[in-house]
């Protein structure tokens, strides 16, 4: 997802912390009152700044809690989701401030992606002794697998602006461990990414997601259409890490007095190269700041209310897992994980390192990059309903098969003409469907747990980070055409699975 990629992931959940947004006539006052949900009364009384903070208003919104309204976990519970708000007739219908929070996220996530994707795409290659890089990977994908278990507490306890700044500080540790890559490292690094990343994709959904719902609410769009176009926008400017963060990567690595890199840490480029990464970080953790909070803790917990809410999220999860829908779903989260894997390890290591160099990794998974952002637009702009959803994954399905299928019948890989056009074509059709994946799989589960979206977007996490971790750890051991075939078997169950829920959902 690079993790993302969860991760992608992303997403949909519950968000952050303080500030909300009321809509005002021309003449000062407010047009309509927040939805009947809030507490009206209390919020109205002072209304100039068209951005008026509205905590106690927030306190008592939209999000159903996870668990029982007792009386002891009501103090505790913190509201996650602002008022909807109702637009004035003044303000343009396809504007809403929640724009401007995406963008704000967009952007976080570019910057502090596209050094972490151009480094997971190096890892696999760079350290190659005893496999060092490709089992820091398994350990984080495990890692995260495990935490995300507890991921959605943590959101919920910190809020999302909050847990999302947590979630940062694990990606800068593991730039900076590259500049001194070992075992004792390399891996602790991996182990506390996997916690931070955990907690990282559930806040971005969450936050994605309630920006896109007050979206469709203030537009007076459908909240589907709402969430295809936030989901769409937000997966292109991402995918745009690849293509900047891989570049960087091919400039720094190519253009050097020795072109034949040698993976270790006194070479000058990989340490330009880790430098400039984490400077990048560091700025997309600045913007990730001035993000909007909009909602906070309205008091501290106590130890019983957290272990109340831990047994409710608990059973929350549990009970997704009894559901169909999340049964039917699972193969294909299942998928994501395993391709993202193959893509990132086997793919650069097995595939562009043969064929280009070492030093071309960056080149092709750039172009790779680049087919992700369009897609990722394209898709998120068609995307309208469970209809057109199932279409455009339908289409990303056909691509990943093409590429498989190329793959298997053109290996093994040398340094030829036509290895060269194998090798480009499979990184652009591979993004398109890499693509559809991301944006899609956010905007159903968007559509299937409207309530529930920290659970359903940690599942997704949860499945698809066990799947990275495994394929990482068994990378080494099997054979390119046994794990293409694996790939093909594993998609076409995914998708009849797929197909088959969202048939049952639609009828």
């Amino acid at each position: 997802m690079s993790m993302e990629r969860s991760a992608s992931s992303g997403h949909v959940a519950v968000d952050r912390s303080p500030s909300g947004i009321m809509d005002r006539s021309p003449s000062g006052r407010l047009d309509r009152s927040l939805s009947a949900r809030s507490d009206a009364s209390s919020v109205c009384s002072s209304v100039h700044p068209l951005y008026a903070d509205d905590d106690e208003a927030e306190a008592q919104a939209l999000l159903r809690p996870i668990i029982p309204r007792t009386a002891g976990v009501e103090a505790w519970q913190r509201q996650d989701h602002a008022p909807m708000l109702t637009r004035s007739d003044s303000m343009d219908g396809s504007w809403s401030p929640y724009l401007r929070d995406l963008h704000r996220l967009s952007l976080c996530f570019l910057f502090v992606f596209l050094a972490y994707g151009a480094t997971q795409n190096l890892e696999s290659s760079l350290h190659t002794d005893e496999g060092l890089g490709s089992t820091s990977l398994g350990v984080l994908y495990l890692s995260l697998t495990v935490c995300s278990l507890g991921a959605p507490i943590v959101v919920m306890w910190f809020g999302s602006k909050n847990a999302l700044l947590l979630g940062l500080s694990g990606y800068w540790m593991f730039i900076a461990a590259n500049l001194f890559p070992s075992w004792y490292t390399l891996i602790p690094a991996s182990i506390f990414l996997g916690f931070t990343a955990s907690v990282l994709w559930v806040a971005e959904g969450t936050y994605l997601t309630f920006a896109a719902k007050n979206h469709a609410a203030v537009c007076n769009i459908p909240e589907a259409t709402a969430l295809g176009s936030f989901n769409g926008e937000f997966w292109g400017v991402f995918s745009v890490n690849q293509v900047i963060g891989n570049m960087l990567s091919l400039a720094l690595l190519e253009f050097r007095k020795n072109p034949d890199l040698q993976p270790d840490k006194s070479s000058a480029g990989l340490v330009e190269l880790f430098l400039v990464f984490l400077g990048s970080m560091t700025f997309g953790t600045i913007l990730a700041c001035f993000l909007r909070s909009h909602a906070h803790l309205t008091s501290r917990a106590s130890s019983a209310d957290v272990s109340l809410a831990n047994r409710g999220y608990a059973k929350a999860s549990f009970a997704l897992l009894s559901e169909r829908k999340m049964l039917f779903l699972i193969c294909l989260l299942v998928y994501t994980g395993m391709q993202q894997a193959f893509i990132w390890g086997d793919f650069t290591r097995d595939i562009i390192t043969p064929t280009l160099g070492l030093s071309w990794v960056g080149g092709v998974m750039a172009v790779y990059g680049a087919s992700d952002t369009i897609a990722s637009f394209v898709a998120g702009r068609h995307s309208s309903g469970l209809v057109s959803i199932s279409v455009i994954l339908i289409a990303g399905a056909c691509c990943q098969i093409l590429v498989m299928g190329l793959l298997f019948f053109e290996g093994p890989f040398e340094q030829d003409s036509r290895s060269y056009f194998t090798v480009f074509g499979a990184a652009v059709i591979w993004g398109v469907g890499d693509a559809t994946f991301n944006t899609q799989i956010s905007a159903v589960l968007g559509i299937f747990y409207p309530n529930d979206t920290e659970a359903a977007f940690a599942q997704w996490k949860i499945w698809q980070s066990a799947a990275t971790s495994a394929a990482f750890f068994v990378s080494p051991y099997t054979t390119l055409s046994s794990k293409i075939t694996f790939l093909f078997i594993s998609l076409l169950l995914s998708m009849s699975l797929f197909l088959v829920v969202t048939w049952r959902q639609s009828r």
